[in-house]
């Protein structure tokens, strides 16, 4: 579905990305790691449209999206909930909903509405409540809602567990399993290696801007490097 070739990436002197490669096969849920600075959030950045790569290609579904807008990459099938969330604290969550299904056409809004609160009852029950009296992990929630209003083939989701409680990371991470059980292909990136490994299908390591490591999900939960350097082992 996705396929990610020979990605360099700058911020003015800085080479961010050195050539990352990496793909998404349809149905899976495949996992970023890496510590912070590695290059997780930039090429979830550039797959959106957001950072223009200086070398290399995005391949969505059999065609080239790295030079379209990123409106047109959102019509295209991929959703994204960014890191820290990024909701309109002003708006009501219904009205943030009613944002993601932007590019949808009206007469599915309903449909969509209904899926999307089946995940998150919660959200129905907050449906009027604004955005920015939500807790965090309801914020996070509504963040992922948000995203799947437009029905995405490929969902992009950027450290969803980042400063949540414990047990609301549990019910993230079941929640992100859940949507993949129901047919979306999901990108994740993730600093909670541990709980990313154990619900990807594949993995990639990232360090520096460059894929170091890569493998079956559960088979990167016993390396020992991986173990070492992200397990606290």
């Amino acid at each position: 579905m996705l396929q990610v070739e020979n990605l360099h990436v700058y911020y003015g002197g800085i080479h961010a990305l050195k050539g990352i490669s990496l793909k998404v096969e349809k149905g899976q849920i495949v996992t970023l790691i890496g510590a912070n600075g590695a290059g997780k959030t930039t090429t979830l950045r550039t797959i959106v449209g957001l950072v223009t790569p200086k070398e290399g290609s995005v391949i969505f579904n059999g065609e080239e999206i790295h030079k379209l807008k990123t409106h047109e990459i959102i019509r295209k099938g991929i959703g994204i909930s960014p890191e820290g969330r990024r909701v309109f604290p002003n708006l009501t969550v219904m009205e943030n909903l009613e944002l993601g299904a932007y590019n949808r056409p009206p007469s599915e809004f309903q449909k969509d509405l209904d899926w999307v609160f089946s995940l998150f009852p919660r959200l129905a029950e907050r449906k009027n409540q604004f955005a920015g009296t939500l807790s965090g992990g309801e914020q996070q929630m509504l963040a992922l809602g948000r995203a799947l209003m437009s029905r995405p083939n490929l969902v992009l989701l950027d450290e969803p567990s980042l400063g949540l409680a414990p047990l609301v990371v549990e019910e993230v991470f079941k929640t992100i399993q859940a949507i993949n059980s129901q047919g979306s292909t999901i990108l994740l990136v993730e600093q909670n290696a541990m709980a990313a490994l154990n619900i990807a299908h594949y993995g990639y390591v990232l360090e520096t801007g460059r894929v170091v490591l890569e493998g079956a999900g559960k088979e990167l939960l016993e390396d020992e490097r991986v173990r070492k350097a992200y397990l606290g082992e």
